[in-house]
Order: C-alpha cells, then sequence, then structure tokens
C-alpha cells in the first residue's frame, strides 16, 4: 500500500471571536492510498501555517514540505515516516507549527494502520485497558459570574462529575476571581470535580497565592497559571500547592513533556494528540507513567481529536481523565457523521477499526476556507 495523497482543509466560523478558544476553526487532514483507504487527522495550531507546512515544496532534504516527504511511503510504517519527517524539516521545524502539523499527519496513518488491519487504534497501541473514560465538561469562562453559573449547572445536568472553567476574563483580578471560583463550586455542589484553567495568567508568587486563597473549594487541579516556558516558576507553583498543578498543552515535542516533568515538576501531564500525534504521545506517556504523573488530554477542537484522545487515554494506564470541549461551535460539535459516544459523564471507546469517526462531507463543505 502506498500514500497517493495528503490533502489539508482548512475549516473556519464565519465570525472569529477575540478569544482564546480554539474551537472555532480547525484544520483536517486526509491521507489518501492506493488501497482506497483514506485516513483523517487534524492539527490545533494556527491552520494556514500548519497548511502551508504541509503544502510546501522541496527545498533541500532538510528543509522539505510534509505532502512531499510522503507521497509514495507506506503509510503503516508510522515511526519511520514520524522520524523521517523530523529529519527532513531540521532546518525549519524541531518543535512548534512543523511538529503539530506532523501530528495531524501521525493521527491520520494510524487511522489508515486501524483500518488496513481491522482494529480499532487502542488495540494496536499496546490493547485497550479500559472500554470507557470519565470526561470533564470543558467550558470557557463566561463574562459574568451568573452566565458562568449556568454553563455549570448544564454540565452538572447532563451527567458530567466534573467541569473546568479556564481563560479570560479569570486571572486579572483576585476578588473577581474568588467571586467565580465560589459561584462554580456553589453550583456544581461538593460532590462534582471542579478543574480550573487559569490561562497563563500569573508569575509564580501570584500562582502560590492564588492557590492558598483557593484551598477551601477543593479544586481538583490548577492548569497553567505560568507561561510555558517558565519552568523554574512550575517548580515553585508544584513545590508550595497542595492542588495538583496541570499543564502541557502548549507543549508538542518529548523534550519539551521531560522539561515540564522534571524541571516544572507539574502533578498531570496534558497531552494533545493533535500537537503530538499518537507516536509521540505513547512516548511521552510512558515517561509520565516512570517519574508517577498521571496524563490525561487536552481538546478543545473538533470529533476527531476527542477520538484519537479517547483511544489514546484508554491504551496507556497513567490515565487520569479526559477533556471534552461543550463550546457550541458547530465545528467542534458536529463535525463527525458518528461521533464518541458521550453518556452519563463517560466516552465508549468505539470498537470499529482506527478512529472510528468520519468527517461529514457536508460540514466539511460548509467551513471551508478557499
Amino acid at each position: 500500500m502506498k500514500i497517493t495523497d495528503v490533502e489539508a482543509f482548512y475549516l473556519s466560523l464565519p465570525e472569529i471571536q477575540e478569544r482564546t478558544d480554539s474551537s472555532q476553526d480547525a484544520l483536517l487532514v486526509k491521507i489518501s492510498t492506493d488501497a482506497g483507504i483514506v485516513g483523517w487527522g487534524e492539527v490545533d495550531g494556527c491552520p494556514a501555517v500548519a497548511k502551508a507546512v504541509i503544502e510546501a515544496g522541496y527545498s533541500h532534504t532538510q528543509v522539505n514540505g510534509l505532502k512531499a516527504i510522503l507521497m509514495g511511503e507506506d503509510p503503516l510504517g508510522t515511526t519511520r515516516l514520524w522520524d523521517k519527517m523530523y529529519a527532513s524539516t531540521l532546518y525549519y521545524g524541531r518543535a512548534g507549527a512543523t511538529i503539530q502539523a506532523m501530528a495531524g499527519i501521525d493521527l491520520a496513518l494510524w487511522d489508515i494502520k486501524g483500518k488496513a488491519l481491522g482494529k480499532p487504534i487502542a488495540a494496536l497501541l499496546g490493547g485497550a485497558m479500559r472500554e470507557r473514560m470519565r470526561v470533564y465538561s470543558s467550558n470557557m469562562f463566561q463574562f459574568t459570574v451568573e452566565a458562568t453559573v449556568e454553563r455549570a449547572k448544564r454540565a452538572v445536568d447532563t451527567g458530567h462529575t466534573a467541569v473546568k472553567f479556564g481563560w479570560e476574563p479569570f486571572g486579572r483580578d483576585e476578588a473577581a476571581d474568588l467571586r467565580y471560583v465560589e459561584a462554580v463550586r456553589r453550583a456544581i455542589g461538593d460532590e462534582n470535580d471542579f478543574m480550573l484553567d487559569v490561562g497563563l495568567a500569573w508569575d509564580a508568587k501570584t500562582a502560590i497565592r492564588r492557590a492558598r486563597l483557593f484551598e477551601p473549594y477543593r479544586l481538583f487541579w490548577i492548569e497553567e497559571p505560568l507561561h510555558p516556558d517558565d519552568y523554574a516558576g512550575y517548580a515553585k507553583v508544584s513545590s508550595a500547592s497542595v492542588q495538583h498543578i496541570a499543564a502541557g498543552e502548549q507543549e508538542c515535542t518529548v523534550l519539551g513533556f521531560e522539561r515540564l516533568i522534571d524541571e516544572g515538576g507539574v502533578d498531570i501531564v496534558q497531552i494533545d494528540l493533535t500537537r503530538a500525534g499518537f507516536t509521540q504521545a505513547m512516548e511521552i506517556a510512558a515517561y509520565a507513567q516512570r517519574r508517577g504523573r498521571k496524563v490525561c488530554n487536552h481538546n478543545f477542537t473538533t470529533d476527531i481529536n476527542t477520538a484519537a484522545s479517547l483511544h489514546f487515554l484508554c491504551a496507556i494506564e497513567n490515565a487520569l481523565v479526559m477533556e471534552y470541549c461543550v463550546e457550541p461551535s458547530e465545528i467542534s460539535r458536529r463535525l463527525a457523521k458518528r461521533p464518541v459516544t458521550i453518556r452519563e459523564g463517560f466516552a465508549y471507546l468505539p470498537d470499529e477499526p482506527g478512529l472510528g469517526v468520519e468527517p461529514d462531507e457536508d460540514v466539511v463543505a460548509k467551513y471551508l476556507v478557499r
């Protein structure tokens, strides 16, 4: 079997709000083969940049576009192809947008492998250790406490036992932050879990102060309080806080996650499959396991990411919980013909070969940027 085409589809809502909300657009990757098997992946990054990385032409042996690297290759050689893409993009890659684009391709290659071998991806990653994952309802903070509370109540009413809120307007004012945290905890009750995503808003001393202030509200974790490059700051916060500290969605390489664990001391490692890919994610999860860390996913995009995350988390021993974006974007919520089943706070692992989800071509056509 040989790769015959690699396509990148840039989807976007007609109007993009100025928020840190990656559910508003997407980059899908489609890989076709001469056997008629098609694989799908996704990149969570800057869609236009990732598309350019995929479609770029040849410059020299260490500067090549990802499509050109893959044409005519056997798609089943996922590790070899990862290494080939990495080596062929050394001058402009090694991290960031290039690795993210590689991750989307990697997902599509694993989707092809699963379909070719007649097995779900979780089976190919070593076998499913569980058939479902507890999911948490992942939300943007709303711009009033009242609207945020409505979201929190909706999460509980729809069967979720955990809820997360994040990003602006949170993190700017201590008194306002406290009102949000108090209100959400009151709305969801003591029996449900509450994750707080700070959205890179604080320095280390502020994060430590806020963590102490929020101790009565029993946060399940505090996520990304600091700039992702502040490993020393993360080490201070992690050692000073009784709450678990979670981070990792900004990372996309094995080396980056090793630094976050060893230098930053974070407790919970958050891997986005559409930024790291299955091939790297399994290596990162194994490293986290050796260091005694739990792993969860980052997912604020589409059904492709949801399915990939579920296969990954069900295949690793140290999986903790699964992020599930509930923002109302049709790209995020309606992309798949038959999305992953979410019921009573759990996501159920598909048993179809590959990812187990396929994009709805009508949705793709509706939001395609031409």
